[in-house]
C-alpha cells in the first residue's frame, strides 16, 4: 500500500467511472485569505482535470483581479457581463454570463475589476450574504461541480462564497507564513456555518508549492497536526511549468499532460472524486 509524504498509508485513487447524467453540482469554495498560495492555479487545474474525467465543471471567478478568467484565455476587460452583473442584476438570466472555454465541459463566469465595487454595494443589499447563492441556483442542475475561486480576503465576497458553497477546499502553500492565516479562515468558516450555512463543510486542505526541503516537511507536519484527516494525500509541487501553462491560458493537465504537476493535479482530482466530494 502506498504512503504519502506524511507516511500515511492510503488506497490509490482509480480513474473515476463515467457519468450517465449530470448534476446537481457540488459547490466548492477554493478559499484562503492569504494571497499567493495557489487558489486560482488549483481552481483552474482541478476544474480542468474534472472536465477531462467527464465532469461538467464551472469556475466562478470571484476575485476582482480576474486571474482565473485570464488563465483560461478570456480578456477580462473585454467582457461586458461578469459575475458582478449576476450579483446585482436580478432581471438578467445568469446563463447569459456563463462563458464556454475552448475546453470541453469547462465553463467560467468571468470577473474583472468591476467586482471590486461589489464589497461596498453588498453592504446595503437585502440578504447580502445570499447574493451569490441566489445567482448560482439556476445553474446547479447543469453541472457536476462549481468551483468558486475566492479573492484573498475575508470580506463580504468571501462570505458570499462560503454561503453559496457546500464545502471548502483550503490550498495552503508549504511555507511558514501561509500557515498563520488559516486559523482566521477557520473562524470565518465556523461563523458562516453557525449563522448562515449550517451544511458548510471543510472538504480538505491541499498542500501546494511543496519542495523537498526541511522547511516544507516541517510545515507539512504542522498542517497535519492542525487538520489531521482533512489533509489531502495528494500534494502539489512547486513548478516552473505552471506559469508556462498560465501564459498558454490552459490547465496544466491539458498543456503538459505528462508533467509531474499535471499528474499531481489529476491525482488530487481523483482523490476529490474518491472522497465523494464530487460524484
Amino acid at each position: 500500500m502506498p504512503t504519502d509524504l506524511l507516511g500515511r498509508e492510503y488506497q490509490t485513487f482509480p480513474a473515476p467511472r463515467k457519468l450517465e447524467s449530470h448534476g446537481p453540482a457540488t459547490i466548492i469554495a477554493m478559499c484562503n485569505q492569504k494571497g499567493g498560495v495557489g487558489k486560482t492555479t488549483s481552481s483552474i487545474n482541478i476544474a480542468g482535470a474534472l472536465s477531462q474525467y467527464g465532469r461538467r465543471t464551472l469556475i466562478v471567478d470571484f476575485d476582482p483581479q480576474g486571474a482565473a478568467t485570464v488563465g483560461l484565455g478570456i480578456n477580462a476587460n473585454d467582457v461586458d457581463k461578469t459575475v458582478y452583473t449576476a450579483l446585482f442584476d436580478t432581471s438578467m438570466d445568469v446563463h447569459d454570463v456563463v462563458m464556454h472555454t475552448r475546453f470541453p465541459d469547462l465553463d467560467i463566469i468571468p470577473a474583472n475589476i468591476d467586482l471590486s465595487a461589489a464589497e461596498v454595494q453588498l453592504v446595503t443589499e437585502v440578504g447580502r450574504e445570499q447574493c451569490l447563492a441566489s445567482a448560482l441556483r439556476p445553474l446547479r442542475d447543469e453541472y457536476d461541480c462549481i468551483i468558486i475561486d475566492c479573492q484573498p480576503s475575508l470580506g463580504l465576497l468571501t462570505v458570499n462564497a462560503l454561503t453559496a458553497a457546500d464545502g471548502v477546499i483550503i490550498p495552503v502553500a508549504a511555507e511558514y507564513f501561509a500557515l498563520r492565516g488559516v486559523a482566521l479562515l477557520m473562524q470565518s468558516i465556523d461563523k458562516v456555518k453557525s449563522r448562515i450555512n449550517p451544511g458548510l463543510k471543510v472538504y480538505g486542505v491541499l498542500v501546494t508549492m511543496y519542495t523537498h526541503t526541511l522547511h516544507s516537511e516541517e510545515v507539512m507536519q504542522r498542517i497535519y497536526e492542525a487538520f489531521r484527516g482533512k489533509v489531502f494525500h495528494s500534494v502539489i509541487s512547486r513548478s516552473i511549468k505552471l506559469p508556462d501553462a498560465t501564459v498558454a491560458a490552459a490547465p496544466i493537465t491539458m498543456y503538459a499532460p505528462q508533467h509531474r504537476t499535471a499528474l499531481e493535479y489529476r491525482e488530487a482530482t481523483r482523490e476529490i472524486i474518491a472522497r465523494g466530494i464530487v460524484a
